[in-house]
């Protein structure tokens, strides 16, 4: 059993031990959001000085801004990036960000809850800031690329690309940020994130189709 470090300086490299303050940093504003993190918190969770916090970030507002750009918008930078490369296909474009959302998902499970906590919530902490960086990356490209597909007839005329994308956000994010709710529920390990996709793709389908 390893034991805990002591409070300190960690060894290893400068970059590696600030790679660890950041993603303790992420995994505590998620935990306990923004506003009620303090520093001394965060450095009490990997185990080091709050002095060690404060050398390499500075102040909280600094630390707040370095999980934003190394953490949350790279995540929706790759997003924008794959949906770039897909056609002008509707679905495909569907899938790409379902697939894409899940597998961000999946692998950051701090950003379920820092985005109902820090987005969602009245008072959050990037509500204000986050879609204005965030919305034009990948919400505005999904809809422009949705209503060229609806102008050219390949996706059904009674949908609106903006609730669309609205709508495809909260058929992904919801099932992750609840899902301490309904898997207590629905006790099925067989529902891991390939079946989620497949349900939600399924469930999509033949509602973007263009009627006959």
């Amino acid at each position: 059993m390893t034991r805990p470090r002591s409070p300190g300086r960690p060894t290893g490299d400068s970059q590696l031990q600030r790679e660890r303050l950041l993603d303790a940093a992420t995994h505590t504003f998620a935990q306990l959001g923004i506003h009620a993190a303090s520093l001394r918190g965060i450095a009490q969770h990997a185990g080091v000085t709050p002095a060690l916090v404060n050398y390499y970030f500075g102040n909280k507002e600094r630390l707040v801004d370095a999980m934003l750009e190394e953490r949350l918008l790279p995540l929706f930078q790759g997003m924008a990036e794959r949906l770039q490369e897909v056609g002008d296909d509707p679905f495909a474009l569907v899938s790409a960000f379902v697939r894409g959302m899940s597998a961000n998902l999946s692998r950051n499970p701090w950003l379920p809850p820092l985005w109902v906590r820090e987005v969602l919530c009245e008072g959050g902490a990037l509500r204000e800031l986050l879609p204005g960086r965030f919305a034009p990356m990948v919400p505005v490209l999904l809809a422009q690329r949705f209503a060229a597909a609806q102008a050219g007839g390949r996706l059904n005329p009674d949908l609106d690309p903006r609730l669309l994308v609205v709508s495809l956000v909260g058929l992904v994010m919801l099932p992750y940020a609840a899902g301490p709710v309904w898997r207590g529920i629905f006790a099925s390990p067989e529902l891991g994130d390939e079946a989620m996709v497949k349900h939600i793709l399924a469930l999509l389908e033949r509602g973007l189709e263009v009627k006959p």
